[in-house]
């Protein structure tokens, strides 16, 4: 193979739309140094970007309006490049599950490193940090699911951890009504044995949380899966922490002694 170009119309023509600075170069008869500057080229022309050093994604005519592709359709390559597992989740992973009362702005991918986000034109690709050994123990394949797009597939959250996962970081994925609307869309289908086995590797609060919101919406058997989170608590946490004011708690009209929570905020969804 001649060179980058050439390179680059294969892989569009094989359905592969991205490439590693290695894997380029083990194809085309090109040294690093012109290889650089071929890259550089289809860059400045808009033909590649690349979202992490080393990585490109080559643009087709229809990916340029959002400056990138879907990022579902290189996100596991990327991931693979970089040597580090993951997981879609969130409003992307609720959507997959049925959830699709709110559209998800920014792609979220849940990691056990830190790795700064990734904006590319319209597309965004937010990582959000869970500490090595609980990823470990949570991001087990039989409570995956694979997101299937013309490109491949990518690893989503299943059910369970789509809920675990909106209750601790809800504040990235639109607040707690944003939670409540996956938890009550979506809540129904998450087996209880893994939800439960499942939580243990989050803050005790979030099975609260989570055991409250699946409670109110007529989840009972999700619900009664994380009661004994709430029987071992030894204090009351706020529903929403994001709430800071002092106020909010003294003015609080509910405390539910059930799940040991003071519910600081409203909890509205779109029914």
């Amino acid at each position: 193979m001649n060179g980058l170009q050439d390179y680059t119309d294969e892989r569009l023509a094989s359905g592969r739309a991205f490439f590693s600075k290695p894997a380029a170069l083990a194809k085309v008869a090109q040294s690093p140094k012109a290889f650089e500057s071929a890259a550089t080229r289809l860059l400045r022309k808009g033909r590649l970007v690349s979202p992490k050093q080393g990585f490109y994604l080559i643009l087709r005519p229809e990916d340029r309006a959002m400056g990138a592709p879907d990022p579902a359709r290189w996100i596991d390559p990327l991931m693979q490049h970089l040597g580090v597992d993951y997981r879609v989740s969130l409003l992307r992973a609720a959507a997959f599950h049925g959830s699709a009362h709110q559209a998800a702005m920014v792609f979220q991918v849940i990691v056990p490193k830190q790795i700064s986000e990734i904006e590319i034109g319209r597309q965004r690709v937010r990582f959000l940090y869970q500490a090595p050994d609980l990823f470990k123990a949570t991001n087990r394949p039989e409570w995956l699911a694979s997101l299937k797009t013309d490109a491949g597939y990518a690893k989503v959250a299943g059910v369970e951890l789509t809920l675990l996962d909106m209750c601790r970081y809800f504040h990235q994925a639109g607040g707690i009504n944003a939670a409540a609307q996956v938890v009550q869309d979506i809540g129904q289908n998450a087996r209880s044995r893994i939800l439960a086995e499942a939580a243990k590797s989050f803050e005790n609060s979030v099975a609260r949380r989570l055991g409250y919101l699946l409670e109110r919406f007529g989840h009972e058997r999700q619900a009664k899966a994380l009661l004994h989170f709430a029987e071992k608590a030894k204090s009351f946490k706020p529903l929403n922490p994001a709430v800071k004011s002092l106020a909010a708690f003294e003015t609080a009209q509910e405390k539910n002694p059930k799940w040991k929570l003071v519910i600081n905020a409203p909890v509205e969804t779109d029914e």
